[in-house]
């Protein structure tokens, strides 16, 4: 397609890596290589999660390799560092505790913690805007999956969690959930910082979106603290965007959309498959795209009421976000539209938006190793086998060394 807004160009390997060492270029380099060989990927993901909870002595390596591409640091202070390093070209950064999978209430008061201090830390810093939520990292999936079974209408926004299906324990969890969520949100809100709540698989969704939409009517008053992740690459979703903006225009708050495209394709349709229930993911790739760009303009047609989040790897969404901005006058900093890129992925893109002014974040995990490691296998098998994307990082890399005159 056409660039549709010219001053940007994504081309520009200059800019893009221009945070990066000429030693860091040559790492990517080799990295992004390794990850073209599919069944090397495959293997490594099979090995990597067994050889840590054995003991196995790999976190060297992993440390040196595929941690530092995609993620922050081990603790918040290593994070801070890198985040100065972005901030010195404009990009800022969104903060994600990357911790997955761990059950039990000690573990969720943990998380719902932890959560906090991310949020009194991003709060000190200047290049820290949003903070990212998982609430599987406070509450247990088959309780999620028990409410999501209940939901009527298989969309979050009639607003309500059915939880006339629970047992009084049950109930009491659910009331353990709600208060951890409140917690965080108004410990956000206190300080000004956005929390990004995350998407979770189909089947969980319907309660993680209606508890989601319950914080943004009460803390999204006159400025957005609490924002949904949709995914476009499910068919229904863009028509749940509609449902939720009306809904927030009938109960007076703004909402917060940040708009991906996905992250647990092969998964949803397996288990569709497998269930015999009709696949919730678009037929096509062009459908995902399609929707994408219609969420994008819808979203920027209603800035006003809606504060957007661009988070996108896909050129083509980027600069037909930043060429609406333009064509409806609006400003590169309107309070209400943001862009994100995961750290380690697309610099082009984010760099060249920072270079022209809009606002861009990094998203940027951090934790200690072993608890990354569900992340970082996702970071692995979405560059082997999202199509395209590890040839463009490369054709990136080695077109900017070859400005170096690194090889």
């Amino acid at each position: 397609m056409d660039n549709p807004h010219p001053a940007i160009s994504f081309d520009n390997t200059e800019y893009a890596f221009a945070y990066k060492t000429d030693q860091e270029l040559k790492k990517a380099n080799f990295l992004f290589s390794s990850m073209g060989y599919e069944s090397l990927v495959k293997l490594g993901t099979r090995i990597t999660p067994w050889a840590i909870k054995v003991g196995l002595p790999i976190k060297g390596i992993i440390r040196n390799t595929i941690f530092k591409q995609f993620v922050g640091g081990e603790t918040l202070e290593e994070t801070a560092r890198v985040a100065n390093k972005l901030e010195q070209f404009g990009v800022q950064v969104i903060l994600d505790y990357g911790v997955e999978g761990k059950e039990g209430e000690e573990n969720f008061d943990h998380a719902c913690e932890e959560f906090i201090k991310v949020i009194n830390y991003a709060a000190t810093q200047h290049s820290m805007p949003f903070m990212s939520i998982k609430v599987t990292g406070f509450a247990r999936f088959a309780l999620l999956e028990k409410l999501d079974a209940a939901a009527t209408d298989k969309s979050g926004y009639e607003g309500r969690v059915h939880t006339e299906v629970l047992n009084e324990e049950e109930k009491a969890e659910w009331q353990r959930v709600v208060a951890r969520m409140h917690k965080i949100i108004s410990a956000a809100a206190a300080k000004n910082i956005g929390v990004l709540v995350d998407a979770e698989e189909t089947w969980i969704q319907d309660p993680v979106d209606a508890l989601t939409m319950q914080m943004m009517e009460l803390y999204n008053l006159d400025k957005v603290i609490v924002y949904n992740t949709v995914q476009l690459y499910r068919h229904d979703r863009l028509a749940f965007l509609k449902d939720s903006f009306e809904q927030a225009v009938n109960k007076r708050f703004i909402l917060g959309a940040k708009l991906v495209r996905g992250a647990y394709m092969e998964k949803e349709r397996k288990r569709a498959e497998e269930m015999g229930y009709p696949s919730p993911i678009q037929p096509s790739k062009e459908a995902s795209d399609r929707d994408y760009n219609a969420g994008v303009e819808f979203c920027i047609e209603h800035l006003d009421k809606i504060s957007l989040i661009v988070a996108s790897h896909n050129e083509y969404s980027s600069l037909r976000a930043a060429e609406l901005l333009d064509q409806k006058g609006l400003p590169h900093n309107h309070p209400h539209i943001h862009f994100s890129q995961l750290y380690g992925m697309s610099d082009n893109i984010t760099f060249n938006l920072a270079k022209a002014g809009l606002p861009v974040s990094k998203y940027l995990p951090f934790g200690p190793i072993h608890d990354v490691v569900p992340y970082l296998m996702r970071r692995a098998q979405e560059n082997s086998s999202v199509s395209g994307q590890t040839g463009r990082e490369l054709g990136l890399i080695r077109k900017e060394m070859k400005r170096r005159k690194l090889r």
